[in-house]
């Protein structure tokens, strides 16, 4: 059994990392525009340093970042003659609505996206469109402290009947909120959250997370009443956890760890609260405040399909002195002997994207969707900017040929494959250009500098050529 004659190869980008310009076009600043490179940029994701105004000693990335705002009729014909079925990209909020909650768009960034799907449209290219990836507009977070107010849920759930309306028949796939769990890990990146000392950082954390999924669901329940056509799917920082030994405490410890990522995903895909994060909410004191019919609405407005990133699993433990030796992800995870690992620790596990998407496809029985998948590395053109990455290659032939597995063998419902990110862009955790996982290199380096010439590599025409087969051809 192959895969599906109509499975979705493309490649994945977002607004924060790819488009720049954000100062043009009449577009507001978003949490992720005031996030630097350098020293002070996990603190500011974290929420324990307060950064809400640019600062002239900070370079930030996402100012032009690879500037797609003025290259991305260039770069979607980069992109179709690659072959690309789907290409994943994000919405910038505050490019259409400056300061979130405007009383009317801004139709300059309106106009902008109109053009890109158009574009696609002309190449016979769907996008996938992620209404917010990790994008929450600086004038809501001042107004009202991110997602830990309610009036969040309105000012999204405007925006998302906008866009639901502007782009009907030119866009049918979306995403509600990039990588939810994250939340958890960098509030601010998350949900644009700051805290204080008196703060009760867990409870305000779920809270802003309830905003969250009630805004999902109410997204999901829009969209489909504006256009019977459209494919609404949540997105979780995806990635298995292995106990790090055979001792009981190691196994549960990776079911708790489990649990605690895909809560997100057992609201947007079930309906319903777990009993296990009542019960955790009940045992920490954690009161979450709820209006009466929100049981109701992510009861009725569950999503149509999962999607997910995957870069590596995770290894945990039930003794905290086995955490010595740590990878370098967000999550907390002891060192694998078993892998190998990135340039920035990360450990590669093609056998576990399999695992994950048994995983998620036995929990939700729903189509699953592999949004972000890709190797961070260090390249190195030749004097005519041209990269041979066999060691990307090879990473990509791996998991592709462990999700071919899920799907032929172990009969996973798989919609599509997007790699990341189909052009270099600068790295969400580092704001790094030198952390490379494009098919096509972008000059730019970690200092801003550099033409921002686009040039394929090596992987490019290989992934052409998987995706001209439907993954049959992968030497």
């Amino acid at each position: 059994m192959a895969l599906p004659k109509d499975f979705l190869w493309g490649g994945a980008t977002a607004a924060n990392q790819a488009e720049g310009g954000i100062l043009e076009g009449g577009r507001g600043l978003t949490n992720t525009d005031l996030m630097p490179s350098g020293n002070d940029r996990k603190a500011i994701a974290f929420g324990t340093l307060n950064n809400l105004e640019r600062r002239s000693d900070y370079f930030y990335p996402s100012e032009v970042a690879i500037d797609m705002y003025h290259h991305y009729i260039d770069d979607i014909q980069l992109l179709a003659q690659m072959g690309l079925k789907v290409y994943r990209m994000s919405l910038s909020w505050t490019r259409i609505f400056p300061n979130g909650d405007d009383e009317n768009p801004n139709e300059e960034g309106l106009l902008f996206y109109e053009r890109i799907f158009k574009e696609l449209k002309k190449h016979g290219i769907k996008p996938l469109v992620t209404l917010a990836h990790f994008d929450v507009p600086v004038a809501l977070i001042k107004k009202y402290g991110g997602w830990r107010d309610r009036r969040m849920v309105d000012a999204y759930v405007n925006y998302a009947t906008t866009v639901f309306s502007r782009y009907k028949g030119l866009v049918n796939h979306w995403l509600t909120i990039n990588e939810i769990n994250i939340l958890l890990h960098q509030p601010f990146v998350g949900g644009g959250l700051t805290f204080e000392e008196s703060d009760n950082v867990e409870e305000l954390k779920y809270q802003a997370a309830h905003h969250q999924l009630v805004s999902s669901a109410l997204a999901t329940k829009i969209a489909h009443e504006i256009d019977e056509h459209n494919l609404v799917g949540c997105m979780l920082a995806g990635g298995s956890h292995y106990p790090y030994t055979c001792r009981p405490k190691d196994y549960l410890e990776a079911i708790h760890r489990d649990n605690g990522e895909y809560f997100f995903i057992d609201v947007q895909a079930r309906g319903y609260y777990p009993r296990y994060a009542l019960k955790k909410f009940e045992r920490e004191g954690i009161h979450i405040q709820m209006n009466t019919k929100d049981e109701q609405i992510l009861r009725d407005n569950t999503v149509d399909f999962v999607s997910f990133s995957y870069y590596c699993s995770r290894t945990v433990s039930g003794y905290d002195e086995d955490y010595t030796r740590t990878t370098g992800n967000l999550f907390k995870s002891i060192k694998n002997p078993n892998l190998a690992s990135t340039e920035w620790g990360w450990q590669i596990d093609p056998l576990g994207l399999r695992s994950s998407l048994n995983m998620l496809y036995n929990r939700y029985q729903k189509p699953l969707f592999i949004v972000e998948n890709g190797l961070g590395a260090s390249d190195n053109p030749n004097e005519d900017g041209y990269v041979e990455d066999d060691y990307r290659i090879d990473y990509t032939r791996q998991h592709i040929e462990a999700f071919k597995d899920a799907v032929e063998i172990d009969g996973v419902e798989l919609m599509g494959y997007t790699t990341w990110g189909i052009l270099d862009v600068t790295a969400a955790s580092t704001g790094q250009m030198s952390k490379r996982y494009g098919f096509i290199y972008v000059d730019r380096d970690d200092k801003g500098k550099g033409s921002l010439r686009r040039i394929p590599k090596k992987s490019y025409y290989w992934y052409k050529k998987v995706i001209a087969s439907n993954g049959e051809v992968l030497e």
